[in-house]
């Protein structure tokens, strides 16, 4: 498919979603009390979206999810949260490495 092609079919799509996230983002910013891990989850998550790498989508969510191999013995809450309450972590050079190896990756700031 030429980048024509893919503009022409996702191009309103996307542009509608960006808008989304943009309200979000405002909303968030005018309401009252503190930041928690979603929202600076959401923002290392934005950040993500510069790079120039073909595999945005996929360090989008590896930067979302839960990168420990252990399960817990009861989950806390009904249903998810949609981001893990740990620190974003950036994904190794070689993305298989920090999936196993969490430690490996480089916190962010």
């Amino acid at each position: 498919m030429t980048r024509r092609q893919v503009l022409d079919l996702y191009f309103v799509e996307a542009r509608s979603k960006l808008v989304d996230v943009a309200a979000f983002l405002d909303r968030a910013q005018r309401a009252d009390g503190p930041d928690d891990f979603r929202l600076r989850s959401f923002r290392a998550a934005l950040g993500r979206l510069r790079s120039g790498s073909p595999d945005r989508a996929r360090r989008v969510l590896a930067s979302l999810s839960d990168p420990t191999a252990k399960p817990v013995k009861a989950a806390g809450d009904k249903s998810a949260c949609g981001a893990w309450p740990g620190r974003p972590r950036l994904l190794a050079a070689n993305p298989q490495s920090a999936i196993r190896n969490p430690q490996s990756s480089h916190a962010l700031h």
